[in-house]
């Protein structure tokens, strides 16, 4: 019984790029703390039906994070499901760029 070698039935592997959504790991962690306070929101917000505004900017946060330093694409925030809003976030998360 033969599967695939050289009777030329075998199917050729061709690589397909990620769907969107799909982006590089942090193995660094440059982005971690902003993802870390950005969890710990949504936690302490879980009783609330929605998620509360200062956690998508949070969320903003750490996405723009990802983009800066290569992790992920740059897109539009409308695009990503965010506002395009200009108000200050929080001014509490490290900045872990060496």
């Amino acid at each position: 019984m033969s599967f695939g070698g050289a009777s030329g039935n075998a199917k050729v592997f061709r690589p397909t790029p990620p769907d969107r959504g799909s982006f590089p790991l942090d193995h660094d962690g440059e982005c971690q703390a902003h993802m870390q306070v950005y969890l710990d929101c949504l936690r302490s917000s879980r009783s609330r039906e929605r998620v509360p505004a200062d956690c998508r900017l949070l969320a903003k946060e750490y996405l723009s994070c990802r983009m800066e330093r290569g992790l992920m694409l740059k897109d539009e925030w409308i695009n990503l499901g965010l506002p395009d809003d200009k108000k200050d976030s929080r001014a509490d998360v490290p900045d872990n760029r060496s």
